[in-house]
């Protein structure tokens, strides 16, 4: 056996310049550099000066949309020199991805590594950016270990710069000196991502997907101006973990604010685990020597398997455009300098095996500065990144849809009521035509309704949470399943009358709304997408006296628990604010319930008869003072 050199020694024996480590790189190999931070921009720029020494250099690599030396080796000037090969599964329909596009090579990331240890991809000579070694000899691929620790430990050659500014990051990070062939010391800047500015769409997405994460679940985030937006809308949750392909300083942020402390992962408990870094100095300072965060290969991070047995997995991603039956084209956007969509639908289908978990896909309604939608009726002339089998919750702006489980026609019209409001009637005919929607279904104004965020609250009664909201056209068959369920008593007292059916044209008035003039609001217990509709309330305007009238019905296992009262005071709330004078109520004089819950109201009621009705009634103008209290109790 070969006597093992000491590896101080070693080192000392293995520095050389960057000019004669590449110089040990012959024409036609494939060469690995590593990825997106972690980039050794000093060996990049020396190997880009040596092009006019090979031939047919292959250049194996994460895609990365920073304007880097790595990038500029792409260009066509060098095509007999170098060819890129990226690693990359978006749609590549963006302008900047497209121009390279004969450079991509689509693959799941949690797929590379093997793809490298296996040898159906030999590596010749690997890249790397590594810390000082430690005082046994250890050195940390820092920001990057992702698919860079298998691509060294596959290569042929391994050519290591050693820069003091790479943070030391702990876990499964870690090259031996002995395991290296060239040390290349050069100190310099690791490459930082660019501020995302701040947009409002995306922090009405974010105030969103915040109400779908609950104290204890463990997130995956990819980096984007949404996602900052929605990290930054959890400063109120409490003991999150964090298992995700990048780190980034808005995760950095929440750790140190103590919102994120790992306690409940179910596995890596009390470690931030994730297998690249893009951000700031201040993050990579962070990351230096922290016991609390651990980077790993992406073959463990980005597995399915073990995404799945993290407790309440939340995956976080952006889509760039989506179809009305869900299928999803995802780029890396803009104010993405690096992109997650590699990582995507490893990280969605992880969360969707997990217990409690979810997949989340978030996208502004539209592009262009406003002039076109992202949700379309199909998509054409793109790649399909995530099925739409795989798809459950998708958030824009205008609200939030749950579509596992949701046949085409319910998708669709999902789709529609979160799309821009001036797409929608656009996108309704279309769905028609292409058979997504009963043809037979009418295209109402109230289709451009915008969702009411602000109705939406979460009560808990009697042990159980309960939300009440505004309902949405994704409602139609649980309040029909509602209305079903109902007694024929409560549904006399409701509808006037005995009745037994509940066909689309009966009740749609109930579920195609306007949220201004035709206000329908619903309780609900359950999961987003499949909770029961156990309450409803609504009221409808009438234009000549400016007057809503309100209706409601409770299931009978949850009368007593006060839900329409919480149902007609928020009722009452929103007419008010959309300038409507008053409520009015009609119903039978034996109606004690109606009596009682109407007369509830802060303000002062009228009762009038009307043959056998009974007639309620009080203006917004009207409040209930607290000596009319004193007159009632006086009667």
């Amino acid at each position: 056996m070969p006597k093992t050199s000491y590896w101080a020694d070693s080192y000392v024996e293995k520095k050389c310049t960057a000019k004669d480590a590449l110089g040990k790189i012959k024409p036609g190999q494939r060469v690995f550099v590593s990825s997106s931070c972690g980039e050794p921009q000093h060996l990049v720029n020396e190997l880009s000066k040596l092009s006019s020494r090979f031939t047919d250099l292959e250049i194996v690599r994460l895609l990365s949309l920073e304007c880097r030396p790595i990038t500029l080796i792409a260009n066509r000037t060098h095509a007999q020199q170098f060819n890129v090969r990226s690693f990359y599964l978006g749609s590549g329909k963006s302008s900047n991805i497209r121009k390279n596009l004969r450079f991509i090579t689509p693959i799941n990331l949690s797929q590379v590594p093997q793809f490298f240890k296996t040898k159906r991809m030999p590596i010749n000579a690997a890249l790397i950016q590594v810390s000082p070694p430690d005082d046994f000899g250890w050195m940390s691929l820092g920001v990057s270990v992702d698919i860079t620790k298998a691509a060294a430990e596959s290569a042929d050659l391994v050519i290591a710069q050693v820069n003091p500014r790479m943070p030391r990051v702990l876990g499964r990070s870690f090259i031996h000196v002995n395991s290296v062939d060239y040390i290349v010391e050069h100190e310099e800047d690791i490459i930082q991502a660019k501020d995302w500015p701040e947009i409002e769409t995306a922090n009405t997405i974010a105030r969103l997907i915040s109400r779908l994460i609950e104290d204890g679940s463990t997130i995956q985030t990819s980096p984007g101006a949404t996602t900052q937006a929605t990290l930054l809308c959890l400063e109120d949750k409490n003991d999150l973990g964090v298992h995700t392909q990048y780190m980034t300083n808005d995760i950095m942020r929440l750790v140190s604010m103590g919102v994120i402390t790992n306690q409940f992962k179910g596995l890596n408990d009390g470690k931030v685990v994730a297998s690249s870094a893009v951000g700031s100095h201040e993050l990579y300072d962070f990351l230096d020597d922290n016991p609390a965060i651990e980077f790993h290969p992406s073959d463990y991070v980005n597995d399915p398997r073990i995404i799945a047995q993290h407790n309440s997995m939340i995956s976080m991603n952006t889509a760039m455009e989506m179809d009305l039956t869900g299928q999803v084209a995802a780029d890396a956007l803009p104010y993405n300098n690096l992109t997650g969509v590699s990582g995507m639908a490893d990280f969605i289908r992880g969360a969707s095996m997990a217990k409690n978990g979810k997949s989340i896909l978030m996208l502004t309604s539209t592009s262009n500065q406003g002039k076109k939608s992202r949700i379309v009726p199909t998509l054409t002339d793109t790649a399909i990144v995530i099925p739409r089998g795989d798809v459950q919750y998708v958030v824009t702006e205008y609200g939030m849809v749950n579509l596992f489980g949701k046949s085409i026609q319910e998708r669709a019209l999902a789709m529609i009521s979160i799309a821009h409001p001036d797409f929608r009637d656009e996108l309704f005919a279309k769905a028609k035509e292409l058979d997504f929607i009963d043809i037979n279904r009418k295209f109402k104004e109230s289709i451009r309704g915008v969702y009411p965020l602000h109705l939406e609250e979460v009560v808990k009664i009697k042990g159980r949470s309960i939300t009440i909201r505004p309902t949405k056209p994704v409602d139609e068959r649980r309040i029909q399943e509602h209305y079903y369920s109902m007694q024929r008593e409560d549904i006399v007292s409701r509808f006037f009358h005995e009745k037994r059916s509940f066909v689309h044209d009966q009740i749609d008035s109930t579920f195609e709304i306007d949220y201004v003039n035709d206000l329908t609001l619903v309780a609900v217990v359950g999961e987003v997408g499949f909770g029961k509709i156990i309450g409803v309330g609504e009221y409808l305007r009438n234009p000549i006296v400016n007057m809503a009238e309100i209706a409601f019905s409770v299931s009978r296992e949850y009368q007593g628990y006060g839900i329409a009262k919480l149902l007609e005071l928020k009722l009452a709330e929103a007419a008010k604010a959309n300038g409507i004078k008053g409520l009015i109520a009609y119903t039978s004089p034996g109606n004690k319930g109606m009596i009682r819950l109407f007369n509830k109201l802060p303000y002062k009621v009228r009762t009038e008869y009307e043959d056998d009705m009974l007639i309620l009634n009080c203006l917004f103008s009207e409040p209930f003072e607290e000596d009319d209290l004193k007159s009632e109790k006086k009667k």
